[in-house]
């Protein structure tokens, strides 16, 4: 499955949107004075990140047959300035479920090994500029 992203700016405007396996959908994201995006790449990241856990925490409970009440994700990165990588990226869950701690405990740690965007991020995937 094909996971994209595309972004227009210019002119005062600002357009985002997310496609997975064709399917499309626009984000409202403001356009910054001066062109680009009003929410940093850095703040997506970690939009991504805790998105990923989000739904995977419903994905895998679905699976192991526990019910979801509510789910908080909140994820957290330091950029030490321009060019350089995140360093201590973290991230932290609250889920409320009628399941035993112990199985919200197993959900937790599963949902861990799984999370893709997370698995991406570890494995330090190459990124490749493609010029037309």
């Amino acid at each position: 499955m094909q996971i994209s992203a595309f972004v227009r700016s210019g002119d005062g405007e600002h357009e985002a949107r997310v496609a997975t396996g064709g399917s499309e959908q626009t984000l409202p994201v403001s356009a910054k004075p001066g062109g680009g995006s009003a929410v940093n790449g850095g703040e997506f990241l970690m939009l991504a990140l805790a998105t990923c856990y989000c739904n995977d925490l419903y994905r895998e409970a679905q699976r192991m047959g526990i019910a979801l009440t509510r789910v908080e994700v909140e994820a957290h990165a330091e950029f030490a300035g321009v060019g350089l990588a995140a360093r201590d990226i973290r991230y932290r869950t609250r889920v409320e479920s009628p399941a035993s701690p112990e199985q919200i405990g197993d959900l937790i740690r599963q949902t861990d090994a799984v999370a893709e965007i997370h698995n991406t991020v570890r494995a330090g995937v190459p990124v490749t500029l493609e010029q037309s």
